[in-house]
């Protein structure tokens, strides 16, 4: 399976997953020039922004050590970008959170074992 298939297949299943956890969708792939956000979602009235990441293995710490400090800025000034251009999440209760799946992905038909990390990051000022 190819990688960009993979990716897709991915957040398809995690947001299939995070939809019977009680989040509601919003967006998918949001973009800009400072990146992008795989799933922008509701929770209980938090606005939560998601990387979605996948690994078929552990090495080099696996999928959720891949959101480093820079893919972790880049997050941040995309969701800043978000929120620019969409006033009405101004007063809303944020948060950033990650779906890793290390090394047990196989695929839309296959079986799958998302780790959720709720919070899993924050901004270092408050936006």
């Amino acid at each position: 399976m190819d990688r960009q298939k993979h990716g897709r297949d991915a957040e398809a299943d995690a947001l299939k997953y995070l939809k019977q956890q009680g989040l509601k969708p919003l967006l998918q792939n949001y973009h800009c020039r400072a990146g992008e956000i795989d799933l922008i979602m509701l929770d209980r009235g938090s606005l939560v922004f998601i990387e979605v990441r996948s690994r078929s293995h552990k090495s080099w710490g696996g999928a959720s050590a891949s959101v480093d400090n820079i893919k972790q800025r880049k997050l941040i000034k995309t969701a800043q970008h978000f929120l620019s251009q969409n006033p009405g999440f101004s007063d809303v209760v944020c948060r950033f959170d990650v779906v890793a799946y290390e090394g047990c992905f196989t695929g839309s038909t296959g079986d799958s074992c998302p780790m959720w990390y709720k919070d899993a990051f924050r901004p270092e000022a408050t936006f």
